[in-house]
């Protein structure tokens, strides 16, 4: 029960970032989100979340110090992205987050900033994409290009922990169908990024101010 209520309200927080988002990166309009938006939102970020919790968990009850490494890789991978691509954009430091920050202050507002955003990412698309180098830290434009790479590696990497916990699962889990939850497991996910689809394809409040579709993109 306590599980269940931790996911909903980790899903509902991710649902309210991902409004959010929208309306930070589109302020000049006038936003108006529909339920079958919300209802999308809702069925993405549960999907996504509960089957990437998941596949930790079964792969960390197997090779216990192996998981650890899988995080840190993540966390770290995520954490120092921005910071690449600020460096290659050759933009100057941010200045203008705080005028009574020193350097130093403003260095680790921006750090305690892609530690957060590290964070999310390890488990779900976070909703904002920070970008150092812009005024406001998050980056204005749809990369359907980012988002298309983060889901592909992110299910190759699931199927990859799968693959190693059935190889390497214990007694403990004689009584469970193991090719069937890996399956499910594999489903689960994809289904998540079926909700995504649909959401920016149809249900998104904005969708007419893309450049392109995510179809077209894809």
């Amino acid at each position: 029960i306590f599980m269940v209520l931790s996911l909903l309200s980790i899903v509902y927080g991710a649902l309210r970032c991902n409004i959010l988002a929208i309306k930070i990166k589109y302020d000049d309009y006038n936003i108006r989100v529909k339920p079958a938006a919300y209802l999308c939102i809702f069925m993405w970020r549960s999907f996504e979340i509960a089957t990437r919790v998941t596949v930790l968990v079964l792969f960390g009850s197997v090779l216990r110090i192996w998981v650890f490494l899988i995080v840190l890789l993540n966390f770290l991978g995520f954490f120092f992205y921005p910071w690449i691509l600020f460096w290659l954009s050759n933009s100057p430091f941010p200045e203008n987050i705080e005028k009574e920050l020193s350097r130093v202050g403003t260095t680790i507002v921006l750090c305690l900033l892609t530690f957060l955003y590290a964070g999310i990412n390890m488990f779900c698309w976070s909703a904002a994409q920070v970008e150092l180098s812009d005024p406001d830290l998050i980056s204005k434009s749809q990369n359907w290009y980012r988002m298309t790479v983060y889901y592909i590696v992110r299910l190759m990497e699931n199927a990859f922990l799968l693959l190693m916990w059935y190889i390497y699962r214990t007694d403990f889990y004689l009584y469970v169908c193991a090719p069937m939850l890996f399956l499910q497991l594999l489903i689960g996910y994809c289904m998540g990024i079926f909700f995504m689809l649909v959401f920016y394809q149809y249900c998104h409040p904005c969708k007419k101010l893309f450049s392109s579709s995510i179809t077209e993109a894809l």
